[in-house]
This record gives C-alpha cells, sequence and structure tokens, in this order.
C-alpha cells in the first residue's frame, strides 16, 4: 500500500480529492505510521496558518493544511519557501501534508498555481476516488464507522441488517465517506436494537435515485445561486434533512456550535465581504 511504504518518509505529501473522500482520515492514518506519532498532528486552514503563524522555524509535528487550492498568488509564495526552508532541515523534524479537491498539477497547467509549489506538494501525492467509485470500500467503512460511532455515543456495538448493505450500494454518494458517516450516525441515534435496517437509513428512494444516477444530473440538480455562502446554506440544509430536522445533532455533524447554525439558517452572511 502506497501510504504504508511512504509514511515513514514522509515530509511533504499532497493529497487530492473530492470534499468528503477520506483526505482528512487518511492523513491521520499517515501520521499513526510516521516516526512522528508520538508527537503533534494540527489541521489547519492553509489561507488562515499562513496569515498567522506560518514560521518556517517553528514547524514542527505533522501539520495538515486544509484547501491548499484556494491560495491566492501571495500565499503561495510565502508556501513555497515555508517548503524550501523545510527541506534544508534534517528530516524527521517536521511534516507538511496539503489537502486539495482538484488536481495542483493541473492547476499549475493552467496558471492557477506556481509550478514550482504545484512540484514540491505532489512530488508524493495521494488521490483519493470519490466513494462512488471504489464501492468495494462501503462494506468495510461502513463496519469501521459504526465501530466509532457506538464508542463515541456509548453505545453497545450496531450492525448493519438484511438488505441494509445492498441499500447502502445502491447510493451514489455525492458526500463520499462525510455523508456516509452522517446517515450511519443519524440511523444509529434512531435505532434501539442495535441492528440498522433500509428503513433506518435516510437515503432517497430509489425512484429519486435512479434519477440522481442519470448522466449530467449532478450538474443539472446545482443551484442557481452558485456563491459560496448559498453553497454552504444548501450543505447545511441536506444534514438537517438527514438528521430529520434535528439542529442539535446536525451542528454536532457540521462541526459547528448550534448559535452558529441559527444564524446562518437565519440568512445571516457567512463570509466575510
Amino acid at each position: 500500500m502506497q501510504a504504508d511504504m511512504a509514511a515513514p518518509h514522509l515530509q511533504v505529501a499532497a493529497l487530492e480529492g473530492e470534499s468528503g473522500s477520506g483526505k482528512y482520515t487518511l492523513a491521520h492514518y499517515l501520521f499513526s505510521r510516521s516516526p512522528l506519532s508520538g508527537g503533534r498532528f494540527q489541521r489547519r486552514d492553509a489561507r488562515e496558518w499562513l496569515a498567522t503563524d506560518a514560521d518556517p522555524a517553528a514547524l514542527a509535528g505533522f501539520t495538515y493544511l486544509d484547501r491548499v487550492d484556494l491560495l491566492a498568488p501571495p500565499g503561495q509564495g510565502i508556501l513555497l519557501a515555508v517548503l524550501k526552508s523545510l527541506q534544508d532541515r534534517p528530516p524527521g523534524r517536521a511534516v507538511v501534508l496539503a489537502s486539495s479537491q482538484t488536481s495542483l498539477r493541473q492547476m499549475a497547467s493552467q496558471g492557477l498555481l506556481l509550478p514550482d509549489l504545484a512540484f514540491r506538494l505532489t512530488a508524493i501525492r495521494f488521490l483519493i476516488p470519490p466513494l462512488r467509485q471504489r464501492r468495494e470500500d462501503i462494506a468495510p467503512l461502513a463496519q469501521c464507522l459504526l465501530d466509532r460511532l457506538s464508542t463515541r455515543y456509548q453505545q453497545r456495538p450496531v450492525i448493519l441488517g438484511p438488505g441494509t448493505l445492498a441499500r447502502l450500494l445502491q447510493h451514489n454518494w455525492p458526500g463520499n465517506v462525510r455523508e456516509l458517516a452522517c446517515v450511519l450516525e443519524t440511523a444509529l441515534l434512531e435505532v434501539g436494537n442495535g441492528v440498522i435496517k433500509p428503513p433506518d437509513l435516510t437515503l432517497p428512494d430509489l425512484a429519486q435515485l435512479s434519477q440522481e444516477l442519470q448522466p449530467g444530473s449532478f450538474v443539472g440538480a446545482r443551484p442557481m445561486d452558485l456563491s459560496l455562502d448559498a453553497v454552504i446554506r444548501q450543505h447545511i440544509q441536506y444534514v438537517l434533512d438527514l438528521n430529520r430536522g434535528n439542529k442539535l445533532r446536525a451542528a454536532r455533524q457540521l462541526h459547528i456550535s448550534r448559535s452558529t447554525l441559527y444564524r446562518i439558517l437565519g440568512n445571516e452572511k457567512i463570509l466575510a465581504q
């Protein structure tokens, strides 16, 4: 496995894949196999990190940088300087993992990313396919997620009942692993006998699923308002629907406070102008 081979020797690597496809989970796996596993693992938004404390001399442990593909040219230049300084330091002191939802090499070829930065970030890169392209992973992922959720909620182990895995395999998972985790968490909190059955899954019915799988259906289903505020609200509404309107549970799964959720639902501006 590429991750097992590379983990002990990493210094810089890129993790590329759709939102929710499992980049952060892979980063933690790489950390667990690294000589630095006993140290610090920090997850930072690349733009925030570079704007506040991107001091190469202080860089230590595992740093997971979210959304490097959103860096503006000044931020790209700062990150490039950080990586250049990192190469002059003894190995085994710091690792930088850069997450991106798009191909960094393709961005460089289109003039959207500094070529030298793309080269340094992608000398080692992990391409994570969307869940719909690796359906063989759904069964082990589902059980792993259920075991983790059972521990979190201090419940007895939960299993998938007859027909439930088949239903999971029929879905196209536009939200990838994150959507799978959300669906399973909602089901786990609803059932009381330790067995999740097909009706317990908050998923589109088969007629809707058939339409969802038509070519171009995802493009056609996108909102007319493509602003980031609108997309964020659409995702929040989706998570609320999965949780049957339970705002506390939705906020927990979105990793935001309930007050933040209420502000967003109240149409308050999400992003600063």
